[in-house]
């Protein structure tokens, strides 16, 4: 039996403005073969923005 998780890695995500890094999340790296782009708040903008995933952490 496969573990729980063994197909996720864990990214952060970083404002495309400010290139403050603001969330912590998880993806699947078989499904989703891009990097991730999301809308967000960051919090040294104060308005919602286009994250995108940068780096790979353990």
């Amino acid at each position: 039996m496969a573990k729980k998780g063994e197909h996720r890695i864990t990214v952060a995500l970083d404002c495309t403005v400010c290139k403050n890094r603001n969330y912590v999340t998880t993806r699947n790296k078989i499904n989703t073969l891009e990097k991730l782009r999301q809308k967000k708040y960051c919090k040294y903008c104060k308005k919602v923005t286009e994250h995108k995933e940068e780096g790979k952490l353990k």
